[in-house]
């Protein structure tokens, strides 16, 4: 397919980017892929399973927990069939409406997580800090309506983006540098002026990730000041230990996506190869880890996932 010039907007098509120069090996890639994907979607899916069928888990940090896992399937989903395409059956084109749609729901899921570690961040700081109306504040309906806020917030924001990819005509090179779509890479591929895109596109990246990183490091000041207070060092462990698995699913998230996000607004310059691995493991490392990291650190999540499958 020749590279998108001033061609009908419908029937041109972007071609993705597995790793180059391994074209010869794309399915030997695909193997721990696969494994990836099969891994994390039965990872996630299990603890939906666990925390659905226990009611003694029907407490506010496994329901927040579960709206990441949700979150997490989400994400793979909207990428597995792009990823496992090209290294499959090397099929590397996508019309620029099924891109538009792609980045729509990642970027959609992508919010959306980060606005989950941020009511599961608001957890730990109110069992922590307000132990004594933890329940009062976290009750079933509130952590319903505040998911709901924040799932419309990321939707709500994200919703704009195809369209404004979609008025413009594509005449530069059709190539992108992942196994995805991505806003800010597709933007640069436009013929037009893209400042508007770009103003706005870094708006919501603030609003959101920007927002919510803020926050989550504000409710871990508040958290270590009141474990600063207790008297006894081993109830300040206690204390902190609980938010081991939540702080390892913060960096797991956050660290690749400003790292990915520095690289495609002022990395010009860095390798390629560094951009396409940081892709995956925005995208991917944290939907593997999660499941593990939680299972891992609670012991009755672990104990409950252990007699499910000895049973």
């Amino acid at each position: 397919m020749s590279a998108v010039n001033d061609t009908n907007l419908n029937s041109a098509v972007f071609l993705l980017t597995g790793i180059p120069g391994q074209e010869d090996v794309y399915l030997w890639i695909s193997i721990p892929f696969c494994l990836m994907y099969l891994i994390s979607i039965v990872g996630n899916s299990v603890i939906l399973f666990i925390i659905k069928t226990d009611p003694s888990l029907h407490e506010p940090m496994y329901i927040f927990l579960s709206m990441l896992a949700v979150t997490d399937l989400g994400l793979l989903i909207s990428t597995l069939p792009t990823i496992l395409g090209i290294y499959l059956f090397n099929s590397r084109e996508i019309s620029l409406d099924a891109c538009f749609a792609q980045l729509f729901f990642i970027h959609s899921f992508s919010f959306t997580e980060s606005s989950m570690l941020l009511l599961m961040a608001f957890d730990r700081f109110v069992a922590i800090c307000n132990p004594l109306r933890y329940a009062s504040i976290l009750t079933p309906p509130r952590i319903a309506k505040l998911g709901l806020v924040f799932v419309l917030r990321g939707v709500v924001l994200v919703f704009p983006l195809p369209f404004l990819l979609k008025r413009f005509q594509y005449c530069q090179s059709n190539v992108l540098s992942h196994s995805y779509c991505l806003y800010q890479e597709v933007m640069k591929l436009a013929c037009s002026d893209i400042t508007v895109n770009s103003i706005y596109g870094l708006s919501v990246k603030l609003l959101t990730v920007g927002l919510d990183s803020l926050l989550i490091f504000l409710s871990y000041v508040m958290i270590i000041k009141t474990v600063l207070s207790f008297a006894s060092p081993m109830e300040c462990l206690r204390a902190l230990n609980t938010c081991v698995s939540h702080l390892c699913a913060v960096l797991l998230f956050y660290i690749p996506d400003i790292g990915l996000s520095v690289i495609h607004r002022f990395g010009n310059s860095s390798s390629h190869l560094l951009q396409i691995l940081l892709g995956y493991v925005y995208l991917l490392a944290p939907s593997l880890m999660n499941p593990v990291v939680y299972s891992m650190k609670n012991k009755y999540l672990r104990a409950r996932i252990i007699r499910v499958f000895i049973k």
